[in-house]
């Protein structure tokens, strides 16, 4: 079967720029047709392909969710043909921008294919910015389930900003009452040495 880029963009949920680059990186077979326009043909698969999927819960009282996420990324990538090369699971906040594992996975350049639930799971923020850079070498971010609508994103975005606010504010009233403390304390100690 035949695809035009942008078809066969929507068919794997990624930008048309990458689909440009895995031509240009030989990674797709293709033709040019009477009229100069492009087609992808689908019956070679992406070369060498390295697929890993990326499971994320912010807290560990979601540790059961974490399992069934993964579960369904793996069964998937198993409907779709997907030979899963490594499975990557962590706890930690999509706000927090020092994820060990989520670091790794995204340096690794052998690994072209990550595969996530929600776009969420992988980065609250800056998720167009990590597909661009990917996609400079051919590789490629999956996100089973994007948002329908944009007032839909829109409003994940929304909660996302105040969640981010919100655990700023209380860090830095945390921070007050613990730089509070210590003036205390060194206030004592003056008092006392007097």
């Amino acid at each position: 079967m035949e695809y035009k880029i942008s078809q066969y963009a929507k068919k794997y949920g990624v930008t048309t720029r990458t689909v440009w680059n895995w031509i240009k990186n030989n990674q797709l077979e293709t033709r040019i047709t009477e009229t100069g326009r492009w087609r992808i043909i689908e019956e070679k698969p992406l070369k060498d392909q390295r697929v890993f999927v990326y499971a994320r819960v912010s807290s560990s009282e979601n540790k059961k969710n974490l399992e069934t996420q993964k579960e369904r990324l793996i069964n998937y990538c198993n409907a779709k043909g997907y030979k899963v090369d490594g499975i990557i699971t962590e706890i930690g906040s999509g706000l927090n921008d020092k994820r060990p594992k989520l670091e790794k996975l995204l340096m690794d350049d052998t690994i072209t294919h990550i595969v996530v639930e929600h776009k969420d799971r992988l980065a609250r923020f800056g998720l167009n910015y990590i597909e661009k850079l990917l996609s400079m070498n051919g590789r490629v971010i999956e996100i089973i389930n994007n948002t329908e609508t944009e007032k839909e994103d829109l409003m994940q975005d929304f909660v996302s900003i105040i969640t981010s606010f919100t655990s700023r504010l209380y860090g830095q009233r945390r921070t007050k009452r613990q730089t509070e403390r210590i003036i205390k304390e060194l206030e004592n100690k003056n008092a006392e040495s007097n």
